[in-house]
């Protein structure tokens, strides 16, 4: 039997997932909160195995009541079970400790499956929520000079070399004024306030060594 408690702070969503949960014999409700706090409370008193625990309640949120027991009860399994998917709420949940991501838009039968995998020590992550997971995992993967295009990629490995803007003007056969308009664009695309920055960047990552 899989004991489970569920905290959210809307009465007929709490009541419709209880119900639901009490018609699978694998699967034991053992009490119910309507707060955060209420809720971690419960949790710590009762030791469920499992929770499904809402986002956003009225005296704060889901976040800081997983803190609190994966603090204290850190074999628990927390199931965020919410509307909501950005950036904001889905990184700070997971790195509170919560155990899966779904959302309320799930079905019956996938809660109960979450539930019973969790159980098992299987996570489940709503597929929106993974794909927002990969595409912020990509874009911290990129360095910002991976904005930069090729000519002023050229350009800012012109600046790690020591050259001024006539030297880069005749290396690449490009006016002055382009070369300047390269130079602006590539402190604003690596967030550097200067050359002397930008230099020091090259360097840092290695760049002329790729080139090379």
């Amino acid at each position: 039997m899989i004991r489970v408690a569920v905290v959210d702070d809307h009465e007929i969503v709490r009541k419709g997932i209880i119900a639901y949960l009490n018609t699978d014999p694998e699967i034991e409700v053992i009490g119910q909160a309507d707060s955060g706090n209420e809720g971690a409370k419960l949790i710590l008193r009762e030791r469920p195995e499992v929770v499904l625990m809402d986002l956003m309640m009225d005296d704060g949120t889901g976040i800081d009541a997983t803190k609190q027991v994966m603090k204290e009860y850190p074999a628990c399994k927390i199931i965020i079970l919410t509307s909501f998917y950005d950036d904001k709420q889905v990184f700070p949940a997971l790195e509170a400790g919560a155990f899966s991501y779904l959302l309320k838009t799930s079905s019956a039968d996938e809660i109960v499956s979450a539930i019973k995998k969790a159980a098992k020590g299987e996570n489940v992550i709503e597929p929106k929520v993974a794909s927002k997971m990969m595409t912020s995992f990509r874009k911290e993967q990129r360095k910002p000079h991976d904005e930069l295009t090729d000519r002023e990629m050229e350009v800012l490995l012109c600046i790690g070399n020591g050259m001024t803007n006539q030297e880069i003007s005749e290396q690449l056969y490009i006016g002055i004024k382009t070369v300047k308009t390269h130079v602006s664009n590539i402190l604003a695309k690596l967030e550097v306030h200067d050359r002397t920055q930008a230099a020091v960047y090259v360097h840092k990552n290695h760049l002329l060594k790729q080139e090379g």
